[in-house]
């Protein structure tokens, strides 16, 4: 299931912040439930583990615990049902001086449907479940090759990873002296074979124990390579099944992936990468067309966000979470888009570059 970048960015913070907590003994309440659990039931068990709290030998202990748990049942009474992909919550006394009392009550949608339940007490509330759900597991398999090289890789979110690079051991086109045409090309077209063999072997290693998670592949290269490479038994069965196109590109290795990444859009695109590479494209389109339709930089871009000029608020992910959660306020209250931006990408750099905030206006701003 895809997660949208701004859910993610929520269940992010989130833990971030429960992270930041940490209780002298187990007293902090993490509970999970699944979608479709009747809430009753829960309140039931919470009720039957307040009277258990009851037999803590330390006083302190003893309270912390059963005033999380009232918290918690308190604040499950102000839902009517379970939310549609179930509900987390975390109650704790968060205070740090002894004998004082900050007791403070956390509740969320799972960003993906729940099928787990959980309730724990300790020392520090149970986050690696939701951290584990904003994880995204699956990739797309990216290979360039022409007759001489060779780079296999994978395009996990945002993110291009090398897995294997190869190099032939393909003669040059012209050949040595004493050697006739024909055995030179037999030479050449031997070592080109085995140049394919040996990608594909790559390939069915580094593709395969990925499963489910591999969500396709697409390959790019010279047209005529390419074709060459596919047309022949060089791949499995399964491997060619996850094949969903080819680009004829110029350039192997980190350039080639690139490249590939640039002109197989219509392949990507409904991933995150293609989105976020799309609305960038357009900001820097609008930047050179019509300079007063953009702006960038925190203070500019603030100023047209109070102006309610902003239409697409284009945010750097290495803006601070706070300065994020203001600037997002800003533009609810103006009905702009927001768009979370990695530098992952090129343009993304860019953005970065620009002071990591920037905007594509309404109209025209002085």
């Amino acid at each position: 299931m895809s997660i949208a970048p701004q859910e993610r960015l929520k269940i992010k913070r989130l833990v971030k912040e429960l992270k930041t907590h940490k209780a002298p003994h187990t007293e902090f309440v993490s509970v999970y439930i699944p979608a479709g659990y009747e809430l009753s039931k829960i309140v039931q068990h919470l009720a039957e583990e307040q009277g258990t709290a009851s037999n803590i030998k330390s006083a302190v202990t003893r309270k912390n615990v059963q005033g999380a748990l009232e918290k918690m049942i308190q604040h499950l009474k102000g839902f009517s049902r379970t939310p549609e992909k179930g509900l987390v919550i975390f109650t704790g006394n968060i205070a740090a001086a002894e004998g004082k009392t900050d007791m403070r009550v956390w509740s969320a949608e799972p960003p993906a449907p729940l099928n787990i339940r959980l309730y724990r007490c300790d020392k520090a509330f149970v986050t690696d479940i939701l951290e584990e759900m904003i994880v995204d597991h699956s990739a797309y398999g990216l290979v360039v090759l022409d007759k001489r090289d060779a780079m296999i890789a994978l395009l996990r979110g945002k993110t291009i990873i090398p897995l294997q690079k190869t190099h032939s051991e393909v003669p040059g086109k012209f050949k040595a002296g004493g050697q006739s045409a024909a055995r030179f090309a037999r030479l050449r077209e031997g070592a080109t074979k085995d140049h394919f063999k040996k990608i594909a072997e790559y390939m069915k290693d580094q593709f395969l124990p990925l499963g489910n998670n591999l969500k396709g592949i697409i390959i790019g290269g010279p047209g005529i390579t390419v074709t060459d490479f596919l047309n022949k038994d060089y791949l499995t069965g399964d491997i060619k099944r996850k094949i969903l196109g080819t680009k004829d590109l110029s350039y192997t290795g980190d350039f080639g992936l690139q490249e590939l990444l640039d002109r197989a859009q219509d392949l990507l695109s409904e991933e995150e990468v293609v989105q976020e590479k799309k609305i960038m494209t357009r900001f820097f389109e609008t930047f050179r067309e019509n300079p007063k339709k953009i702006t960038y930089g925190e203070r500019e871009t603030m100023k047209a966000l109070e102006m309610n000029a902003v239409d697409v608020l284009l945010i750097s992910e290495v803006v601070s979470d706070e300065k994020i959660m203001e600037l997002e306020e800003k533009a609810e209250v103006g009905g702009s888009i927001v768009v979370m931006v990695s530098t992952e990408t090129r343009e993304g750099a860019q953005l970065r570059d620009l002071g990591g905030v920037a905007a594509i206006l309404r109209y025209e701003v002085e």
